[in-house]
């Protein structure tokens, strides 16, 4: 199917990328080769210095499989190109090695892993970065100002579903000639598409929605050819490529994106409301609720809210591993996206790594409890974290 017929979003997901194959499989098999022959000197030669497209070397990403995979993922982001990492952190660590060394602005709350690698790592190798609270977006403009060209953050953000307006501050970004680059893990593409608010690079981690069933790693990165072509060179030389078999598994899970995403969104909803009225939560996180401060803006830039919300017990810390450890439907683990319903406290994984004084900087608190919600029915769901918190 060519992408001129493929115009609607679930469509794409199912159709976008995928080869055509000799034995009739409506999906690109898996090409399980780490090296591919040609047919003369001349052919190899025009692969090489990219005369022409071409399967070469897997860890380079020219595989059959990561390739259609790649053309999949631009599509369902509205991206030009696209590349596939091994995972959301290896996609971010190029990214950042490659159009960050100017300089880095992060806004607002981030995945832990992402905070200590700006934080604490690149500057490290000489590269000038900034933390941001959301609060402090007054600071952006002396920031880029003074030379940093990549402004990076989340929307909505870990763990507090704090929201960025994309298209204002990609503008504001531009007008200093810097990128802005948005994390779309928890909104994902169904609910949010960054590009087209003026963002210029997405990343995620695909191990999240995109890849839905919690039994791959891997990442991607989504923006222009350009952008993209010179991240291609970090992610071949630091080996970051996903094996054929990862590549597969994922196309296989954005097949079904959106019919996941959609019944998880619905399910998150009714949750978020049934928990805004019990006596024992003190705050409810989820843009989908009239009371959450950004929700004008959720309605703005997103077709959805996500499956993502943030409770937070009341009586602290105890009460909350309390109540987490009574929950039976909940998994207690990290990570998110996937078809069961996890439960985790920020304090005691996300952001762990963080002080107790940066966490309450951040207005991360120990009675918070950030809930991915599955695709089980929502009322089972609704009464486990009822029962957990009497």
């Amino acid at each position: 199917m060519t992408e001129t017929t493929v115009n609607k979003f679930a469509t794409r997901c199912v159709h976008a990328g995928e080869l055509p194959d000799v034995n009739g499989s409506p999906h690109t098999p898996i090409y399980n080769t780490t090296t591919f022959a040609f047919p003369s000197t001349a052919a190899i030669l025009d692969v090489v210095e990219g005369r022409a497209e071409g399967s070469l070397y897997t860890r380079y990403g020219l595989n059959p499989t990561i390739k259609a995979l790649e053309a999949k993922l631009a599509s369902i982001e509205g991206a030009e190109a696209a590349l596939a990492f091994a995972s959301g952190m290896a996609a971010e660590a190029a990214l950042f090695l490659t159009h960050g060394r100017d300089g880095i602005v992060c806004i607002g709350d981030a995945y832990g892993g992402t905070l200590e690698l700006i934080g604490q790592q690149l500057p490290l190798l000489g590269i000038p970065t900034h933390l941001l609270l959301g609060t402090e977006l007054d600071r952006l403009d002396d920031l880029l100002a003074g030379g940093a060209r990549l402004v990076f953050f989340e929307t909505p953000s870990n763990p507090t579903l704090e929201l960025f307006d994309i298209a204002g501050i990609a503008q504001q970004a531009h007008a200093h000639g810097a990128l802005l680059v948005v994390d779309n893990t928890f909104a994902s593409p169904v609910n949010q598409q960054p590009l087209a608010l003026g963002a210029d690079l997405v990343v995620h981690s695909a191990t999240k929605y995109l890849g839905g069933h919690s039994d791959i790693t891997a990442g991607a990165l989504m923006g222009s050819k350009e952008l993209l072509d010179a991240v291609r060179p970090w992610r071949k030389n630091l080996g970051q490529t996903p094996a054929p078999e990862t590549a597969a598994l994922l196309a296989r899970s954005l097949r079904t994106l959106i019919v996941r995403v959609r019944q998880q969104n619905a399910s998150a909803l009714a949750i978020a409301r049934a928990m805004e009225a019990h006596q024992k939560i003190t705050r409810v996180l989820y843009p989908g609720l009239e009371s959450f401060p950004g929700h004008a803006l959720a309605k703005q830039q997103m077709a959805d809210f996500g499956g993502m919300l943030t409770i937070e017990i009341d009586g602290g810390g105890d009460a909350a591993a309390a109540a987490v450890d009574r929950l039976k439907l909940f998994a207690i683990a990290p990570s998110l996206g996937g078809v069961e319903s996890l439960a985790t406290q920020p304090v005691t994984t996300t952001h762990h790594g963080l002080s107790p004084e940066e966490r309450s900087r951040r207005g991360i608190t120990d009675g918070m409890v950030r809930l991915s919600v599955g695709l089980e029915d929502p009322q089972d769901l609704i009464k486990d974290l009822e029962q957990a918190l009497q």
